[in-house]
């Protein structure tokens, strides 16, 4: 229950309902002004037969008719109806006392006319009440008009009296209460939009950082349960971090340990070299030299590779020429391609001046000649150039191999390639491949 009366489910409910006790206590308070609020007529006034017996009573009771009598008979009557017009007739048919009545009455009545207005008059508007005066007809009759809206009840009334009042307070409860509604929504669209803003916010580890829970409604779980999200997503990074450290702890400890064994073995093996073999036996020495040099290079590879993903591989760029460099590396390699008798293409133009780390373009250099060494070597051809455009400069490696998607017995895990990535875009450099059973193109871009 308590859950629920935190919700906001709860809340705007407690919007409509008070919206709807608005609404009662207004139309309480309409009805009460209508009926205490006014100075209108008391019950017994508002009945038209009463009127109308009090009129007559009245009429019935003077003697010795006088104007000033019939007179002060008007003024108590226009004290209790202050609409109201009266007139008296004489018996010779004269208007002598008149107050507020009728506009058009003429001063002479003959009987036709006062028969018309009778027939006139008679259930209409105004309210009209005719008596003779005294007890007898020598002394004329009196007639009163009375509005017919006299008699209408209080609430209506103070309807035709103050109605604008009204549509005015119920065109401002319908605006407030949308108000209140718009305010409730955008103040919900505001803690969702901020909750949207929170969860692009990152620490310096890349993680999302935790959101304030300020109200404890649907919003509020929402935001609990993102925090709780992102602290199970730090446990799972810290995890991970704590397992990528114990991998490329054991990958250093188990390269370092690869390669003790493996120089007593390179030295065994150029000692068996030393002595007369069979074509068979140097065919096998051979052999055990060249797995020694590739696993040698893998363990390298490994070692590189470790220490790139840990960020520990030294960066220390400098501006070189960058033709000169590819010239010296392809010359450093000339001799092992010029041994598998390939063909080897270069045409190396000026590329200018080129912000790089030295070692780091070495070795993804030695990395792609090896490459083309290992799985290019059935097409016996590699080419080195350079291209100079608008809005760019490159180094394009190109070789006459089966192509990246054909099966090498050479082919490995692909690390080689991952290094060169890695380094290239540690560079702020970029890279393109493109491979075919006609041969492999790789083209080392740095933009302008």
């Amino acid at each position: 229950m308590n859950r629920f009366m935190k919700s906001l489910l709860a809340k705007y409910m407690l919007i409509i309902i008070v919206a709807i006790l608005v609404v009662q206590l207004a139309y309480l308070l309409v009805g009460s002004i209508a009926i205490f609020g006014f100075n209108l007529q008391d019950d017994e006034d508002v009945d038209t037969q009463v009127v109308e017996d009090n009129w007559h009573r009245d009429a019935s009771n003077m003697k010795n008719i006088t104007d000033d009598k019939i007179e002060k008979l008007f003024k108590n009557w226009k004290e209790k109806y202050p609409e109201a017009g009266m007139f008296w007739v004489n018996a010779e048919g004269k208007l002598v006392v008149e107050i507020d009545a009728t506009e058009g009455l003429p001063d002479e009545w003959t009987p036709v006319f006062t028969a018309s207005f009778i027939k006139e008059r008679y259930n209409g508007n105004p309210f009209t009440v005719i008596a003779f005066v005294g007890d007898k007809e020598k002394d004329g009759f009196i007639v009163i008009e009375i509005p017919r809206n006299t008699f209408d009840p209080p609430i209506l009334k103070a309807s035709e009296r103050f109605g604008y009042l009204i549509i005015i307070g119920v065109i401002a409860f319908i605006l407030l209460f949308i108000i209140v509604s718009f305010l409730f929504f955008r103040s919900i669209q505001k803690r969702l939009l901020k909750f949207q803003d929170s969860m692009g916010i990152r620490d310096v580890d890349g993680l999302p950082v935790e959101v304030e829970i300020k109200k404890e409604d649907e919003i509020g779980e929402l935001e609990k349960s993102y925090n709780q999200m992102v602290d199970e997503l730090r446990e799972s990074r810290k995890r991970q971090q704590q397992e990528e450290n114990l991998r490329r702890e054991l990958i250093a400890n188990l390269s370092h340990d690869l390669r003790t064994p493996l120089t007593k073995v390179r030295a065994q093996s150029y000692t068996i070299m030393q002595e007369e073999l069979s074509d068979q036996g140097k065919q096998a020495a051979k052999a055990i030299e060249t797995s020694i040099t590739n696993i040698d290079r893998l363990i390298e590879n490994l070692m590189s590779y470790t220490l790139l993903m840990a960020s520990k591989y030294k960066y220390d760029p400098k501006e070189m020429d960058m033709s000169r460099f590819v010239r010296e590396s392809v010359a450093t390699w000339y001799p092992a391609f010029e041994k598998e008798e390939f063909k080897i293409d270069v045409s190396l133009d000026s590329l200018g001046q080129w912000m790089m780390d030295p070692i780091w373009m070495e070795r993804i250099l030695d990395n792609l000649f090896q490459n083309v060494l290992r799985h290019a070597k059935s097409g016996k051809y590699i080419s080195v150039k350079t291209e100079s455009r608008e809005q760019y400069d490159s180094i394009i490696i190109t070789d006459h191999g089966p192509g990246m998607k054909q099966e090498s017995h050479e082919k490995g895990a692909g690390i080689g390639l991952t290094i060169v990535n890695m380094m290239v875009k540690g560079m702020n450099l970029d890279w393109k491949i493109k491979s075919s059973e006609q041969g492999t193109s790789i083209q080392i871009i740095r933009f302008r």
